[in-house]
Order: structure tokens, then C-alpha cells, then sequence
């Protein structure tokens, strides 16, 4: 009986002991913490929040719901308790949808068994780190990512020296959230030796130098993966971070302040994952990056990265995402990327890849992306590409591939998005894009694609763009269809039949329609139903041959952008237009109605818009003040109309303002004085109006301005040298108006650096030719002869720049104004003085009118520098002298006009000037030879009253005619006396008849040239 208590005993005992291990309550300390943590927070159970913000986060857990009183804590969701001890030793909250602020004094802190402790994706409303951080001395593992915490991190972090990993990185700017400083970094790397992962992803670090990252190698037995993506680093970062022997994961991407370059050996051969993105690395990327065989994902893009793709890149088998986007690199892509068949992310876009694009793509069966826009290549597209099963994008944009679209496809395809657009491709679309089932986004804008559209038999396309090519045929009725349709692009084709506008109410989600320049394609936008394109957004019909607004815009709720420019819209702006403008569409930003022939009072834009061109019409009337409203504008274009009144001066005060025209207009009053400190202006144009009054000295601070043209109006005052701290400026026009005094230039270093075009012309300036201003033109001085295509000034999709110039004589408007156009015109003033060598020195200048002025002296032999000089009027002056024979090597000089001056002396020939008419030359009486009909004196005319510069040049003077008359008089005696005693000598007479053959003969041959040059 007593062994058979003994034996129950021990096994109660032995219960007991189990349960109390097993089964045992949570220490009571760390569950009293725990409540009390969980009742510093607000979380709502019934709400998403931003888990869009944290996309680790597949959803919120809410984990903190189960912790209750009277509960064991060791089963509460996120809590993990060491089984011999009953303490906490694991704490994971991510993703937990706690808000409110972790305070310094957080029972949190009293865990100080903890080991792992995981608050990562809550929101902590920019909460300090506390210093008490170092009280959890047992810490292996620390992520306090992307919960929001501000401040400095503390230097009591350092204290934590068993730590193994430390995630403190976050999705805000670097500017905004933890800030490491240069000491706790260096107390941090030197404690905590066991560190294996390190993640400081946007922690502001700028205050430490890259050099300090050479730390690091104190880790270099432990650090596996390391995370220093957007901290703001500085400075030349050394290679070596790259060598480190145990490292798998390195991100310093987007730390723009940060250099460096590849080695050239000793990799960190274990690297799995290498992200240098948007960090200014630079050089050649090395042979030996062939090393890396464990590489998965390479991300090079946006460096600065030259030189070719090293073939060696074919070693990396098992790669899986290569990101080379964005740098400078060079060459033929390297056919031994085809080993790379594991590769499914592969984008080498914006390069300057050449050559042919390898036929090697079967091998990459797992290839899902492949961009290769924006480069050099030339050549067909590779038939392999469409073979691939698995490629769901394929982006081919802005190259130069020609030949057809491969007609055959895989039928396993998954094509989601093909992009060819902006290559030299031709032939007909294949019939495959009609009909694939996968296909949502096809971009074959701007090639030479012909033949007609095919009829769609899939529903599939969100997004069709085709424009600029040389498509005929009907309007597909299909596309009518298309249900899922959100972009449709058919602009500048060949397309002909009838759009009707009702026909599109089957396309309900279609939000951008751009039919512009069709010229044979007959619209029709009468329709009234309510239905049609109800969340149609931006509408684009610029040169569609339409008469009236489209009606179906009247039940419109949303529209964003609208171009009905270049059409033939009559009559006024009809009154629901106004309506929605200003009250209907919140989000307009973009109006285009100019050139139509509209009449009658301006439609009024609302805040939000930035566009509005109504240039080119019919308007009349004051602009309303209400006008003012508008602040948000970024070009406001209403020239060429029939506008009266003042203009509003508050337009001087709108911040992002950058085009001001409203040029050809009856306005009148002063022009806008408050100009405001730090606007964005870069092109005014109020020319050809009938302001007045003084130029707003507060122009000046237009410091982006380039075009400024006030000509053509009534302003009175003197040049506004103030002007010449804009260092921007590159057309000043002040023609035309009542300007006065002197010209001069001195308050600023470089007054007027990128100036190109300089017109005062018809004003009354006097005093010298502006020397101090012109001999500061370096935008004249320089000539970039590396220019490739036609470039013109101004925002090109919405506003060209134009100016209105002399050239050749004629007046005229130039309505595009080439980078490469140089002029200055200051005719028609009282200008004196003689014409500056330094005008010589602007080899870039197209054109010099400096007529009707009076300027004395003579033409510089300088202006026979100006090789780029298309044409030069110095008419109606008082220049003297000869014509420097030097401008006939002007090889572009196609017109001159030197006439009514004091020139003289012979026209020179040759080159361009044998191409000058009579025009040129008259009013100067002493100029003679072609093309004037006066011929110049020749030699059988000598007279003795020859000028003192002929004299010089031919070594002759009359102190030499003198002694040469008397001492051939004394001859001539001497001989004649030896005739009359000898008779005539024979050598005599043989030496006076050669004498007088040769003078007959050259005699004979003038004359026959001066006959010619008649004729």
C-alpha cells in the first residue's frame, strides 16, 4: 500500500511540474506591461486604413484584440514566451493598425527579456526612439520599420550588443523621419559585432561622410544583407563596401549626393541581390562583375554607368531581373545574354544601344518583361520575341527598327502591352493584334504602317494609340465595340468615312479620345444623348474640319483636358460652355480653341486650369477681373483677337505664369508694374497693342524670363538697362515704340549673356552704337555646329514662341524661333558714331540692320568675320570709304544693302556679291564697277591728280613724278640732238614700236571688258 502511494505521488508531483511548464501562466509583470502598451493605442477593427501605404501588408491583423484580463499572455496573437522561464521573449505587432504615439515612458520597455521585438507598418505619428530602447539588452532582432518614429535615433542603440538584425528603414523622403548622426553610427558598428542584416532604408544619414562606411569591414565575418537605399549619404563612396566576404543583399539606391564606381575585382562573390539604382555610380561595369554566379536581381538603372555591357554578363545564370535603364551605355547588345535563362525582368530602356537586336530569345522562356525604348537600335524585330509564352510586356519605343511587325505569333501568348511606337516599322498591322486575347495596351504610334484597320474580334484593349501613320481605310466600325476602351490615340492618319459621335455610348469607360488632324475623316458630334462617353476626360479634335461645339460636352461632369483648335467654330462660345468652366468641370487643367473664327466675349477660366489658348479668333470686349481668379495658369495665350481695355495687373502676381501673350490685340493702359519676386515667367508678349506709359521696372524680377516682346506700342522712357540681369534672356524686342536717350550696359559682370535676337528698332535712341551691351553677347558669339535636327524656343506641345523681325528687307512674323536664329536690328534711330570692331566678334549673328541711322566712318574689315551672316543693311547712313573686299568671302550672304551712303572706290567681286542688283549699291556717287552701270577709270584715263593711297600702294609719289619728268626731259634732249646729227638709230626705233604694240594691245583688251561687263 505505501510503494503504490509512493508511486502516485511522484506522478502527481510529476503532473504538477509538467503543468506548471507547460501550461503555466504568463509571467504577471510582462502580461501587466502588455495591458498597458495595448492601452496606450487606438486601433479600429473595422477599418482598412492605409494598407495601400504599407504593400507588405496584405492586410491588417489586429493581433492586440486578443490580449484580455485574466488571460495567459503567452497565447495571446504576437506574443512568444520562453517555456522554461514564462517570460516574453518574442514580440511581433506588424501590421497591426496601431495609431498613437509610443511614449518615451512605454511599458514596452519593461520586456527586458525580450529577444525579437517587431513593430514594423503602424503608425506612431512621428513618435522619438526613447533613450530607454537600451533597456531591452537582450535584443537579437529590432524592426521598427515604416511605423512613422521621428527624431534622432539614439546613442543607446549602440548599447544593444547581441543585436543580429536592425530594421529601422521606412517609405518616407529621408528629409523626414529618423536621423542617424556620425557618433551613434560609430558606436552602433563597433558594439554590435554579431549584426547580420542592417536595413537603414531613408534614415537620414546625411551627416555622415561615405567614408565612414568603411566601418563596415568591422562586420564583415557577420554582415549578410545591408539596406542604406535613400539616406541622404555624401561624398565618394569606396569600392570596397562591394568586397565585403559574406554579404548577399546590398541596396544603396536613390542616395543622389553618393559616388563611386565598380572594382574591378575581389566581389562579394555570395551576392544574391545588388541595388544601386538612382545612385550616381559611374565608369564601365568591369569584366569581373561575371563573378557574381549567385546574382538573382541587378539594378543599375539611372546611374551613370558607359562604356558596353561586358559579355561576361552572360555568366550570371541565375539571374532573374535586370534593370540597366536610364545610363549612358553603349554598343550591341551582347548575344551572350541568351544564357540567361531564368531571366524574367529585363529592361535596358534609355541607352544608346546600336546595331540589331539579337534573334536570341528563345532561350528565355521564363522572360516576362523586356523594355528596350528609347535607344539606337536599328533592324527588324526579332520574330523570337513573339515565340516566348510567358512575355507580357514588350516595350520596343523611340529606336529605329524598320521592316513589317512579325505576323506570327505563339497562340499561348500572354501579351498584355506591346509598345513599338516611334520607329521607321511598315506594313500592315498583323492580324494577330486584332484578335489576342491577352493584349490590353497596343502602341504603334508614329511609324509608317499602311494598308487598313482590321476589324477587332477580342474585347480586351484598354489602351489603343495609332496615330501618325499612314493608315487608309474606313473608320472601323469594331472599335465602337472595344467596351473596355480607356485611351483610343487616331490622330494625323489617312483615315476616311464618318465618326459618329452616338455610336461610341457602348464605350462607357473611354476617358481619352484623340481623332486630331484627319483631314479626310468626317465627324460628326451633333448628338445629344445623355450617354455618350460619360467619363470621357480629355478630348482632343485640333484640325478635324468641325463647325460647332461638340453637344454631347454639355452633360459631360468630368472633363480634364479639351483642344478644338484649328477648326472652323463660329459665332460665340455658347453659354453652357461658360457655365462649365467655371462651375461644372473641377478638374479642368488644359483649353485649346484657339484659331477658330469665335466671336463675342471671352469664356472666363476657374482656379485648376493651367492652359488656356484662345488665340487667333474673333474676340472682342475687355478681359474680365474675374480673370484673377485664375492664379493657377501656367499659359495664358489670347493673341491675335480684337481685345480691348487695360490688362489686369494681377497677372504680374501669378506664381507658376510662364507664358504671357497676348500680342495684336487694341489693348490699352499700362503694362503689369508688379511683376512679383520668384515667378515663373519665360516668355511676355504684348506687342502690337497700344500700351503706354514707362516699362515696370519690376520686370527685373522675371529672372527665368527668355522672351520679352513689348514692340509695336507706345511705351515712352528710356533702355531698360536694369534688364540686363536677366541671364536668361534671349529675345528682347522693344521696335517700334518712343524710346530715347543713350543705350548702355554696365551695372552687371555679364549683362545680357544669352541674348540672340536684339531689336530696338524705329525708336530715338541716339549717342553710339550700344558697344558696352554687344561686346557681352555670347549667346552671339558662340555657334554650336554639332547641331543635329531644327529646335525652336518655347513649350512645344502647347505654345510656340514667335517674334516679329525684319529679315532681308521684309517684315515678317516668325511664328517658330529656331535656338540657332540671331539677329539685331537697331535701324531707325539717331544712332552716330562709327561702326565697333567688336560686331566682328558675333561669328554666330544671322542678320545686322543698323540702316537709317547716322553712322559716319567705315565699313570694319571685322564684319567680314561674320560667316554665318545672311544679311546686312547699312543703308541710309554716312558711312565713307572703299567696301572691304573681305565680305565677298561672306559665303551666306544673300542680301546686302549698302545704299545711300558716301562708299567709295570699285564694288568688289566674286563669291556672293556677283549676285547683288543695283539696289544695294545706289545713292553712292563714287562707287563704280558692277552692278552699277558707272565702269571704273582705266589706265588709258591716268590723271595726274591721282589720291595720295594710290600713290602709296603702287610705291609712287609726286616727288618721284617730278625727278622722273626732268631727268627724262634731259634725256630725251640728248637723244634728239643724236638723231639730228646721226640720223634715227635702229635700236631706237626697234625699242619705240615694241613700246607703243604693247600699250595698244592692253588698250584693246580693257575695252573689250568694259563691252562685256555692259552687255
Amino acid at each position: 500500500m505505501g510503494s503504490f502511494f509512493t508511486f502516485h505521488l511522484f506522478l502527481l508531483l510529476l503532473l504538477t511540474h509538467f503543468t506548471s511548464h507547460t501550461f503555466s501562466l504568463c509571467n504577471q509583470h510582462d502580461t501587466s506591461a502588455l495591458l498597458h502598451f495595448k492601452n496606450s493605442f487606438s486601433f479600429n477593427t473595422s477599418s482598412k486604413s492605409d494598407i495601400h501605404f504599407w504593400p507588405r501588408c496584405s492586410t491588417f491583423s489586429f493581433k492586440i484584440e486578443s490580449w484580455k484580463n485574466n488571460t495567459d499572455c503567452c497565447g495571446w496573437d504576437g506574443v512568444t514566451c520562453d517555456s522554461m522561464s514564462d517570460h516574453v521573449i518574442g514580440l511581433d505587432l506588424s501590421c497591426s493598425n496601431l495609431n498613437g504615439e509610443l511614449h518615451p515612458n512605454s511599458t514596452i520597455f519593461q520586456l527586458r527579456h525580450l529577444q525579437q521585438l517587431n513593430l514594423a507598418f503602424n503608425n506612431f505619428s512621428g513618435s522619438l526612439l526613447h533613450v530607454s530602447i537600451d533597456d531591452l539588452v537582450n535584443l537579437t532582432h529590432l524592426n521598427l520599420s515604416h511605423c512613422s518614429l521621428g527624431g534622432n535615433i539614439p546613442s543607446t542603440i549602440s548599447h544593444l550588443s547581441k543585436l543580429v538584425s536592425l530594421d529601422l528603414s521606412s517609405y518616407y523622403d529621408w528629409h523626414m523621419g529618423l536621423k542617424l548622426n556620425p557618433l551613434t553610427w560609430k558606436k552602433l558598428i563597433h558594439n554590435a559585432t554579431n549584426l547580420r542584416e542592417l536595413s537603414l532604408g531613408c534614415v537620414n544619414m546625411s551627416s555622415i561622410r561615405a567614408s565612414s562606411l568603411s566601418m563596415l569591414k568591422n562586420l564583415s565575418s557577420s554582415l549578410v544583407s545591408l539596406g542604406l537605399g535613400e539616406t541622404g549619404l555624401q561624398g565618394n563612396l569606396s569600392s570596397d563596401i562591394l568586397s565585403l566576404p559574406n554579404l548577399q543583399t546590398l541596396d544603396l539606391s536613390s542616395n543622389k549626393y553618393l559616388s563611386s564606381q565598380l572594382p574591378k575585382s575581389n566581389w562579394s562573390t555570395p551576392l544574391r541581390y545588388l541595388d544601386l539604382s538612382r545612385t550616381p555610380f559611374s565608369g564601365e561595369i568591369p569584366y569581373s562583375i561575371g563573378q557574381l554566379k549567385s546574382l538573382t536581381q541587378l539594378d543599375l538603372e539611372m546611374c551613370n554607368f558607359d562604356g558596353l555591357i561586358p559579355p561576361s554578363l552572360g555568366n550570371l545564370t541565375q539571374l532573374t531581373s535586370l534593370f540597366f535603364q536610364s545610363n549612358n551605355l553603349k554598343g550591341e547588345i551582347p548575344s551572350s545574354l541568351s544564357k540567361l535563362t531564368h531571366l524574367t525582368y529585363f529592361d535596358l530602356q534609355y541607352n544608346n544601344f546600336s546595331g540589331s537586336i539579337p534573334n536570341v530569345f528563345e532561350n528565355l522562356i521564363k522572360l516576362e518583361y523586356l523594355g528596350f525604348s528609347g535607344n539606337n537600335l536599328s533592324g527588324l524585330v526579332p520574330s523570337s520575341l513573339f515565340n516566348l509564352t510567358e512575355l507580357s510586356h514588350l516595350d520596343l519605343t523611340n529606336n529605329k527598327l524598320v521592316g513589317p511587325i512579325p505576323t506570327e505569333i505563339t497562340k499561348h501568348s500572354k501579351l498584355y502591352l506591346l509598345a513599338l511606337a516611334n520607329n521607321m516599322l511598315n506594313g500592315a498591322i498583323p492580324p494577330w493584334c486584332y484578335s489576342l486575347t491577352s493584349l490590353v495596351e497596343l502602341d504603334l504610334n508614329d511609324n509608317q504602317l499602311t494598308g487598313s484597320i482590321g476589324e477587332f474580334s477580342t474585347y480586351s484593349l484598354i489602351y489603343l494609340f495609332l496615330s501618325n501613320n499612314n493608315i487608309k481605310g474606313d473608320f472601323p466600325n469594331s472599335i465602337y465595340k472595344l467596351q473596355n476602351l480607356f485611351d483610343l490615340g487616331l490622330s494625323s492618319t489617312n483615315l476616311s468615312g464618318v465618326v459618329d459621335f452616338h455610336q461610341f455610348s457602348n464605350c462607357k469607360k473611354l476617358f481619352f479620345l484623340d481623332l486630331s488632324h484627319n483631314s479626310l475623316l468626317s465627324i460628326n458630334i451633333e448628338s445629344r444623348v445623355d450617354s455618350i462617353l460619360p467619363n470621357l476626360g480629355i478630348l482632343y479634335l485640333s484640325s478635324s474640319n468641325i463647325s460647332s461645339f461638340p453637344k454631347f460636352l454639355a452633360q459631360n461632369q468630368n472633363l480634364v483636358e479639351l483642344d478644338l483648335s484649328k477648326n472652323k467654330i463660329q459665332g460665340k462660345v455658347p453659354k453652357w460652355f461658360h457655365e462649365k468652366l467655371l462651375h461644372t468641370w473641377r478638374d479642368i487643367q488644359h483649353v485649346d480653341l484657339s484659331f477658330n473664327k469665335l466671336q463675342g466675349d471671352l469664356p472666363i477660366p476657374r482656379y485648376g486650369i493651367y492652359y488656356f489658348l484662345l488665340s487667333n479668333n474673333n474676340f472682342t470686349g475687355n478681359i474680365d477681373f474675374s480673370l484673377c481668379n485664375a492664379s493657377s495658369l501656367n499659359v495664358l495665350n489670347l493673341a491675335h483677337n480684337n481685345l480691348t481695355g487695360m490688362i489686369p495687373q494681377c497677372l504680374g502676381t501669378f506664381p507658376s505664369l510662364s507664358v504671357l501673350d497676348m500680342q495684336m490685340n487694341n489693348l490699352y493702359g499700362h503694362i503689369p508694374r508688379t511683376f512679383s519676386k520668384g515667378n515663373a515667367f519665360e516668355t511676355i508678349k504684348l506687342n502690337g497693342n497700344r500700351l503706354e506709359g514707362p516699362l515696370p521696372q519690376s520686370l527685373a524680377h522675371c529672372t527665368k524670363l527668355e522672351v520679352l516682346d513689348l514692340g509695336d506700342n507706345n511705351v515712352e522712357d528710356t533702355f531698360p538697362n536694369w534688364l540686363e540681369t536677366l541671364q536668361e534672356l534671349q529675345v528682347l524686342s522693344l521696335r517700334s515704340n518712343k524710346l530715347h536717350g543713350a543705350i548702355t550696359c554696365s551695372s552687371t559682370k555679364h549683362p545680357f549673356p544669352k541674348l540672340r535676337i536684339f531689336d530696338v528698332s524705329n525708336n530715338n535712341f541716339i549717342g553710339p552704337l550700344p558697344t558696352s551691351c554687344i561686346k557681352n553677347f555670347q549667346g552671339m558669339m558662340n555657334v554650336n555646329d554639332n547641331n543635329t535636327g531644327l529646335q525652336y524656343m518655347g513649350k512645344s506641345n502647347y505654345y510656340n514662341d514667335s517674334v516679329v523681325v525684319v529679315v532681308k528687307g521684309l517684315s515678317m512674323e516668325l511664328t517658330k524661333i529656331l535656338t540657332t536664329f540671331t539677329t539685331i536690328d537697331l535701324s531707325n534711330n539717331m544712332f552716330e558714331g562709327e561702326i565697333p570692331q567688336v560686331f566682328g566678334e558675333l561669328i554666330s549673328l544671322k542678320g545686322l540692320n543698323l540702316s537709317n541711322n547716322k553712322i559716319t566712318g567705315t565699313i570694319p574689315y571685322s564684319l567680314s568675320s561674320l560667316r554665318n551672316l545672311e544679311w546686312l543693311d547699312l543703308s541710309r547712313n554716312q558711312l565713307k570709304g572703299e567696301i572691304p573686299l573681305a565680305l565677298t568671302n561672306l559665303n551666306f550672304l544673300s542680301f546686302l544693302n549698302l545704299s545711300q551712303n558716301h562708299l567709295e572706290g570699285i564694288i568688289p567681286t566674286g563669291q556672293q556679291f556677283g549676285t547683288f542688283g543695283n539696289d544695294s549699291f545706289e545713292g553712292n556717287t563714287m562707287l563704280c564697277g558692277f552692278p552699277l552701270s558707272k565702269s571704273c577709270k582705266t589706265d588709258e584715263d591716268w590723271s595726274p591728280y591721282s589720291t595720295s593711297n594710290d600713290e602709296e600702294e603702287s610705291g609712287f609719289g609726286w616727288k618721284a613724278v617730278v625727278i622722273g619728268y626732268a631727268c627724262g626731259s634731259v634725256v630725251g634732249m640728248l637723244l634728239g640732238f643724236n638723231v639730228f646729227v646721226n640720223g634715227k638709230p635702229r635700236w631706237l626705233s626697234r625699242l619705240i614700236e615694241s613700246i607703243f604694240s604693247v600699250r595698244l594691245q592692253r588698250k584693246n583688251n580693257r575695252a573689250g571688258a568694259n563691252r562685256r561687263r555692259t552687255n
